[in-house]
């Protein structure tokens, strides 16, 4: 009687084995990287992205550490001489004497025309003021722009349409002349509030300005993301299981646009230290004695001093230049890292 053997029913292609390493051991899976580790895996490979990091980081520190920096070099940013040890006041008065013009030991970056105050400790005290400015500024445009886009794109119909009517409203208007005029105004109304206090209310007022009317970009583009996003299968999900539409919004939505968000972010900083730069060298920001980028720029454009004394308008110009340069590259850094198509 022939005997009958079972055979295995196939199950397609041999099971590959497994990938070993040169020395012959069996090399480890592969572990999965978040979103964060990849961008900043890729942003460890390119040289621009580091330095622009470094010099972004070395900034920051730079204005966090104006009172102590201002310490060691013995000036601080309000103190004046006007001594004739220090400035001329015979041929041209007012022009630091060739000493003080440009650094030396007692003044690191010498000192300004007219008034002879530490030029060092302006510029580190100036970065504070003008990145405290640029960095709560963007913070109230992220904020507002990804709130309203994100509820925009989620709820739809009515609250769509009136929110788009609105960051269209707000894209229509020219920025700057806008910038420009309401700025005096609202200084005017915050006078009598606790933010109107002595160097606070210039402050206030540009990252209220700059913030408010900085959103509306954002907005649209999280609201495009979201209109793909809220048919997603975990969207549904969280939906089935009972949560509110704010927590399908906050805990489901937003988070998934983080990305784009973040970009975003780095790419406005840069534009609200410029604005307010330019707002500050127009006269309606930061005015003297508060020391700002852009104030210094004023200081030496009013007073013509940049045709005698150019050193006074190249130290906080080649600042502006510096760091809004390193957070344009570093934005384009997180853009390209974050983007998961890119090949870089």
């Amino acid at each position: 009687m022939t005997q009958i053997q079972s055979v295995e029913p196939s199950t397609g292609s041999p099971p590959l084995p497994p990938a070993t390493t040169p020395e012959g051991k069996v090399a480890a899976p592969a572990e999965a990287r978040s979103l964060l580790a990849t961008a900043w895996m890729r942003i460890r490979r390119s040289k621009v992205a580091l330095l622009s990091l470094c010099v972004v980081v070395a900034i920051l520190l730079f204005a966090i550490l104006a009172p102590v920096l201002s310490a060691m070099s013995g000036n601080d940013p309000y103190t004046s001489n006007t001594s004739p040890e220090v400035l001329d006041d015979f041929q041209t008065p007012g022009l630091p004497l060739p000493g003080f013009m440009y650094p030396s030991a007692q003044h690191w970056l010498g000192v300004e025309p007219g008034l002879g105050r530490d030029l060092f400790a302006r510029l580190a005290y100036g970065g504070q003021v003008s990145l405290t400015i640029a960095l709560l500024s963007t913070a109230v445009s992220v904020v507002l722009g990804t709130v309203l886009g994100a509820a925009a794109g989620y709820f739809g119909g009515r609250t769509d349409a009136i929110i788009s009517r609105i960051m269209d409203l707000f894209l229509a208007f020219p920025h700057l002349l806008l910038v420009l005029s309401l700025t005096p105004i609202l200084q005017s109304r915050l006078r009598d509030t606790p933010l109107g206090e002595g160097s606070f209310l210039p402050m206030a007022s540009l990252v209220i300005i700059l913030g408010f009317f900085g959103w509306a970009y954002l907005a649209r583009i999280v609201r495009g993301q979201v209109l793909s996003l809220r048919e997603r299968e975990f969207v549904e999900a969280a939906r089935s299981f009972g949560a509110s539409h704010l927590s399908v919004l906050f805990r489901q939505i937003i988070p998934n646009v983080m990305g784009v968000v973040l970009v975003y972010a780095t790419m406005l900083i840069p534009t609200n230290i410029s604005a307010e730069a330019a707002l500050s060298f127009l006269g309606v920001g930061v005015k003297d004695p508060t020391p700002s980028w852009g104030q210094m720029l004023n200081a030496a454009q009013s007073g013509n001093w940049y045709l005698s004394d150019p050193w006074f308008l190249a130290v906080p110009g080649i600042m502006l230049i510096v760091t809004v340069l390193a957070f344009n590259l570093l934005g384009d850094a997180v853009r390209d890292a974050l983007d998961p198509k890119s090949s870089r």
